[in-house]
């Protein structure tokens, strides 16, 4: 390929750069204010927070963009650029099943954790943030990690609207020098090249988040056996019945 167009199929990397961060930044503030809500006390906090989740859960992200840029528009007077109607329709369809694993990972906490809070007359949101979330969130990030590249794939959806991202650039080159398996072969090994430095980020992150709270990535799963089988006074070696 000539300079020229490697400088377009960059740009195109860029874009679908800048659309992973905004429309993951959405999906991570929409996520754990729809998974917290859909753990509140409140049924119709519940209610509304699970009707979002199903909406959005059940419709195609492809149509999600397409009523965003081209029905909002004439529906309510606004009209937005291509970048942030893929950023709302992306964050928003994802970020729906980023609440499930948020609520999820709240439900998974020790209840007894969360009594102790309450017997130290902490407020519902001092439970949550001190006592809550930090045990939840290195639970919730091998998840988020996974929801994170199906986010990367599914914005490539956006060259629909003819928005100037990795997909779209290089179909432009296709065109032009009528080589798809070249073309095609390097975007799917710029699309990996970036998938994998985001596991690398999110695997760094899970180990600095586990050790925050003293739960070492490769043994957290033997120590919280090992928790369980003091409590019970079960002993799990061999996965006999034995007294710890």
């Amino acid at each position: 390929m000539t300079s020229g167009l490697w400088d377009l199929v960059l740009k195109g990397v860029w874009t679908t750069v800048q659309l992973l961060v905004f429309s993951g930044l959405l999906a991570t503030a929409v996520s754990f204010a729809v998974g917290v809500a859909r753990t509140h006390r409140l049924w119709i906090v519940r209610f509304v927070a699970g009707f979002y989740t199903e909406v959005f859960r059940g419709t195609s992200a492809l149509v999600m963009i397409f009523w965003v840029f081209f029905v909002l528009p004439v529906a309510f007077g606004w009209q937005l650029v291509p970048m942030w109607a893929g950023t709302l329709a992306l964050g928003l369809t994802y970020g729906a099943y980023g609440s499930e694993i948020v609520r999820g990972a709240l439900n998974a906490v020790d209840p007894a954790q969360k009594e102790g809070g309450i017997a130290l007359s902490l407020t519902p949101w001092q439970r949550l943030r001190l006592v809550v979330l930090p045990q939840a969130v290195p639970e919730m990030i091998p998840s988020f990690c996974n929801l994170l590249i199906e986010l990367l794939k599914g914005t490539a959806l956006v060259s629909a609207m003819g928005m100037g991202d990795l997909t779209f650039s290089a179909n432009l080159v296709r065109l032009a020098l009528q080589q798809s398996a070249e073309i095609y072969t390097y975007v799917l090994l710029i699309y990996f090249a970036i998938a994998f430095v985001l596991t690398r980020l999110m695997r760094s992150l899970e180990k600095r988040l586990k050790a925050g709270v003293g739960k070492d990535a490769g043994t957290f799963t033997a120590a919280r056996e090992l928790g369980r089988a003091q409590r019970t006074g079960v002993g799990i070696n061999g996965g006999g019945s034995g007294l710890v």
